[in-house]
C-alpha cells in the first residue's frame, strides 16, 4: 500500500521531467498524509498540466462525503471492476510526482517505519487516479487515489503491496486517456522490477504526519532504535494535596 511519501525533488527538475505548462513553486514535503493536498500531473485540453489534488478520491456519485471511505489506494487487480475507479481508470489517469515514500514492516510484535527510494535516487511517477467530486451548493473537489499491485520479491520483505510506478518512457501511454479505454495501459499496472528500490529504517517520528523534516529520511541510528523501543513510563494521575487552610482571625466556619 501507499499511506505517506515525499516530494523533495526541486520544482523545476520535477516540471523537466513530466513535461506540464505550469511552472508551480512549492516547498519540499518529508510526510506527506492523505487527505492533504498533493502535486499531480493530467491532461486536460490536450496538454500536460499540473494540479493539486486532495489525495483521498471521492467518486462523483457521492452524496456525502462524510459517509464515504477514505480512498487512499486503488488495487490493480480489481481497479476495471470497483465502481469507485472504473470511471476514473478509462478517463483520468495522472501521476503523482515523488522521490520516495514509507512502509511499515510487522516484526516482533511492534510496526517499524522504513523510507523506500530508487536505487539511483532519481523521482519517479506514482500511477493515480482522478476524480471530481461536486457539492451539492456546486463546490467542486479534485481528489486522487494511488494505484497499488503486488510487491516484487524483494520489497515483499517490507509489505506485500507497493505503489504502482510509471517508468519515464510510459507516462505519455499512461496520461493519454483519449480513447476511453483502460485495456492498453492495464500491462503498466505492476509493481517495480526487483533490484530498482532501496530502503533503509527510519525513526517512528514519521508516524506524526505533523512532523515534515528531512531528518525523518534519514536511517534511525542503534541508539535511537533503543530510545524508542524502550518501555514508556506508565503515566499515573498526580493527586493534589488538599489546600492548606490558615486561620485569619475571622472565626470562619470552614
Amino acid at each position: 500500500m501507499c499511506g505517506r511519501f515525499v516530494i523533495t525533488s526541486p520544482p523545476e527538475a520535477l516540471r523537466r521531467i513530466f513535461g506540464y505548462a505550469e511552472q508551480p513553486n512549492f516547498p519540499p514535503r518529508h510526510n506527506i498524509a492523505p487527505t492533504q493536498p498533493i502535486p499531480v500531473v493530467i491532461i486536460e485540453n490536450g496538454g500536460r498540466h499540473f494540479r493539486l489534488m486532495r489525495w483521498g478520491l471521492i467518486p462523483s456519485w457521492v452524496k456525502d462525503p462524510r459517509q464515504f471511505s477514505l480512498l487512499i489506494n486503488a488495487r490493480s487487480e480489481t481497479v476495471l471492476e470497483k465502481p469507485a475507479f472504473k470511471n476514473a481508470i478509462r478517463r483520468r489517469r495522472c501521476l503523482v510526482p515523488a522521490d520516495g515514500y514509507y512502509e511499515w514492516q510487522a516484526a516482533g510484535g511492534r510496526r517499524r517505519p522504513f523510507f523506500v527510494y530508487r536505487r539511483d535516487k532519481q523521482p519517479f511517477g506514482l500511477a493515480g487516479l482522478a476524480e471530481t467530486w461536486m457539492g451539492p451548493n456546486g463546490e467542486e473537489v479534485d481528489t486522487v487515489a494511488i494505484v497499488t499491485a503486488p510487491a516484487s520479491r524483494d520489497l515483499a520483505v517490507l509489505h506485500p503491496r507497493v505503489p504502482v510506478t510509471i517508468g519515464l518512457d510510459d507516462v505519455a501511454r499512461w496520461l493519454d486517456c483519449s480513447e476511453d479505454r483502460a485495456e492498453p495501459v492495464m500491462a503498466l499496472l505492476v509493481g517495480p522490477q526487483e533490484g530498482s528500490f532501496a530502503w533503509h529504517e527510519v525513526s517512528t517520528r514519521v508516524n506524526h504526519a505533523d512532523n515534515d523534516d528531512p531528518q525523518l529520511l534519514l536511517p534511525i541510528t542503534d541508539e535511537q532504535r533503543a530510545a524508542e523501543e524502550a518501555p514508556k513510563p506508565s503515566k499515573r494521575p498526580v493527586r493534589k494535596a488538599p489546600p492548606v487552610v490558615t486561620d485569619d482571625g475571622q472565626g470562619s466556619l470552614f
